[in-house]
């Protein structure tokens, strides 16, 4: 698969999450809304998902460093490669 389409699925996969929390999270608080339950209590799930979540949208847009992904693998795989030339 070439880098191109890897990075298209890897968004691809972040959209699906994120649009997965937005419809679960409302059902809850339609639950919510429609019963007699004291507190807010959707407001822990929609935090826990919600690390989950930011965490995904992190990698998927490079704001954190991901030290073993693909291009990492590449990189090393080229440098040791690199190092048996010189030998």
């Amino acid at each position: 698969m070439t880098r191109a389409r890897r990075r298209v699925q890897e968004l691809k996969g972040f959209y699906l999450h994120a649009a997965i929390y937005v419809l679960v999270n409302v059902g809850l608080i339609f639950v919510y809304a429609f019963s007699t339950a004291g507190g807010f209590w959707p407001i822990w799930p929609m935090l826990g998902w919600g690390v989950g979540l930011l965490a995904h949208a992190l990698a998927t847009f490079r704001l954190i460093p991901t030290f073993f992904s693909k291009d990492w693998e590449e990189r090393k795989v080229q440098q040791y490669l690199d190092n048996d030339k010189k030998g």
